[in-house]
């Protein structure tokens, strides 16, 4: 794959492949934003996407609202506001606006006078699986674009576990660090050790799903390994298939066992840009996990699968990090990658994200903003 991209300096390159570090994800989507439990009724919460700040408020009638981060008056953030009923007013001169982001009041201002003729840019929002999503993009997207469908999620037979978590590293790592399952090395301390098989995968424009089967070679099994995948994963004692997939732009990881309606257990992950850069984003993830026959094994299991997953991804993380801070370093992706998956996952990735937009480029979007010197 070839493209022209313009260089750091502005000039033109042709032919050249472009650094996926270098390519901001699609703003075109849902993307959660927050737990829907740290939005609290008539409270604040201050979110991030891509550098772009997010004022979340809670209204009196229980709905989530979504607005850009800065009253239109004298740019102080309106996540340092008070909500009133399902208005929200800036801290500072009590300017109040409503959930559209249209100005509702200026206390201190004549009936008669002039005002501004727009407040500020509100996002789509909706909550869905216990989490805030917005709709950062084109807004007019946002009515035919669907959320994640995650039945597991409103399954009676399956127990969810949310992670939230801050990374320090683009996005792009972090799918191709589940993808390639080939860095269970990594991982031998805690699973013992792990032969991964790719069974095959496939791909198309917006993802790529690979299956793979685990053997057990060596090492101690850890318990919490056991249970989220019954018999071990991949232990030898069970044929089950492990199936991940980039659907652009979320990621999943399933177990399915044979003739199963649902998985026994699945993990769906997005990962949302934090800085303008993009180098930094919050992992957003659902493990769902279908309770065992005996009630309360699953309850009593808890915590010693929360420890498992949480010490699984304080390593990986650790990778993922260091990677971002050799990218940071070289200035450059010096990348030598040989896994055909995760070299047709990076495609993926390059052909559905958008170019990450120089910092003059938040500014001046009247379209979504209070006017022409407003800050998107």
């Amino acid at each position: 794959m070839t493209e022209t991209l313009p260089a750091q300096d502005g000039t033109i390159t042709a032919g050249a492949i472009a650094d996926l570090r270098r390519i901001g994800i699609n703003p075109n989507f849902w993307y959660p934003v927050a737990v829907s439990r740290s939005v609290r009724k008539k409270k604040t919460f201050a979110a991030t996407f891509a550098g772009e700040r997010i004022a979340l408020y809670r209204g009196e009638s229980g709905t989530v609202y979504a607005l850009e981060d800065r009253c239109a008056h004298r740019q102080v953030p309106l996540s340092m506001g008070v909500v009133e009923g399902d208005v929200l007013r800036c801290c500072y001169h009590a300017w109040a606006y409503r959930g559209n982001g249209r100005i509702s009041q200026i206390p201190y201002l004549p009936k008669d006078a002039g005002r501004p003729p727009r407040g500020v840019r509100a996002y789509p929002a909706r909550e869905a699986y216990g989490l805030v999503f917005v709709f950062p993009g084109d807004p007019q997207q946002a009515a035919t674009t669907a959320l994640p469908e995650l039945p597991e999620f409103d399954s009676a037979r399956h127990k969810t576990m949310t992670f939230s978590r801050t990374v320090r590293c683009h996005y792009s790592f972090m799918h191709e660090n589940l993808l390639d399952m080939n860095h269970q090395f990594l991982h031998r301390g805690i699973v013992g050790r792990l032969q991964p098989k790719l069974l095959g995968y496939d791909t198309d424009p917006q993802s790529v799903e690979a299956r793979y089967l685990f053997t057990h070679v060596g090492g101690k099994k850890n318990r919490g390994a056991g249970l989220l995948a019954r018999d071990g994963v991949g232990g030898g004692k069970s044929s089950d298939v492990i199936t991940i997939r980039t659907g652009y732009p979320y990621q999943t990881l399933q177990l399915v066992p044979e003739h199963a309606e649902l998985p026994a257990f699945s993990l769906w992950v997005a990962y949302v840009p934090e800085d303008a850069e993009q180098r930094t984003n919050h992992v957003y993830g659902l493990l769902m996990i279908e309770k065992p026959p005996l009630p309360g094994a699953l309850h009593l299991a808890w915590p010693f699968i929360r420890r498992f997953t949480e010490r699984v991804f304080a390593e990986d993380r650790m990778a993922v990090e260091a990677e971002q801070r050799a990218w940071d370093e070289q200035g450059e992706d010096w990348n030598r990658e040989v896994f055909p998956l995760i070299i047709d996952v990076r495609d993926v990735l390059r052909t559905n994200g958008a170019r990450i937009r120089p910092e003059s480029a938040l500014c001046g979007a009247a379209a979504f903003c209070g006017g022409p010197t407003s800050r998107r």
